[in-house]
């Protein structure tokens, strides 16, 4: 029903190796630590109990991760992907921009061996997680000189947003979901995108062109076709590398 622990299980912790392998490997820790996944994905399981948010939140730890420095379907996840030296809040410019048109989402995952298929497939990672109002609040007011609405928003969904976002007496974490099944791995985030209802303009966007619209009237009608491509896009992702070590302690820098 949540986002699987097989997405998570190389994200959870960092276990120490002995030795350094130069690509990834379904068996890395093997030898070294063969109850690993196990292990990880039981502490996963435990935290998405508690807490259903924790999904939403590994999810996109995972597609940070993979873009900067480098339930639903299940997977089995290469491993050893190494860990970086030095983190800088500067380097999230990388990441793609909620505000983000669909040549400038082409271009950003383009520069990382992405293809349009893996950009509309990952973006499905939307249907999980929560959005504040931030990230979206020019989308329905003064969006324009012309339009104070961005006119590919549907209108009763603009008017939704506003009494959520209130420009006077906003609560601090006010926003909205994704999709209103946002702890439930599914492809209503698609379905929406098509009505019009898609929260952010990076979303939205998706069907601005006959290819990508293509894809998300395709996963829209098939949520196998969508799981499909997801898990091969995370597999994708998930190889970029760019990382210098495996940590012995997860806490530090070796």
């Amino acid at each position: 029903m949540f986002v699987i622990a097989a997405i998570l299980r190389s994200l959870f912790i960092i276990l120490s190796v002995s030795s350094l392998g130069a690509s990834l490997s379904l068996n890395y820790y093997e030898k070294t630590c063969p109850d690993a996944e196990l292990i990880v994905a039981k502490a996963v399981r435990n935290a998405i109990m508690k807490d259903k948010t924790v999904a939403a939140a590994l999810l996109r730890m995972h597609f940070h991760d993979c873009f900067i420095r480098s339930g639903g379907p299940t997977w089995e996840v290469p491993k050893g992907r190494k860990d970086g030296i030095v983190s800088r809040a500067s380097e999230t410019t990388q990441l793609p921009a909620p505000t983000f048109s669909i040549s400038q989402l082409q271009q950003s995952f383009s520069q990382r061996g992405l293809s349009m298929n893996d950009l509309v497939a990952l973006s499905g990672g939307h249907t999980l997680g929560f959005s504040h109002c931030s990230s979206f609040q020019s989308r329905i007011r003064n969006f324009n000189a012309t339009h104070d609405i961005d006119p590919s928003m549907h209108p009763s969904f603009a008017e939704s947003l506003k009494k959520v976002c209130p420009v006077k007496k906003q609560e601090k974490n006010a926003g909205a979901t994704m999709d209103p099944s946002a702890t439930t791995f599914d492809n209503t985030y698609f379905k929406l995108i098509l009505q019009g209802k898609g929260l952010f303009s990076s979303d939205q966007a998706l069907v601005s062109i006959p290819k990508t619209k293509d894809l998300v009237s395709k996963f829209a009608s098939s949520q196998g076709a969508f799981s499909e491509a997801f898990v091969n896009s995370m597999i994708k992702m998930s190889s970029i590398t760019g990382g210098q070590e495996v940590r012995k302690d997860c806490r530090v820098v070796n």
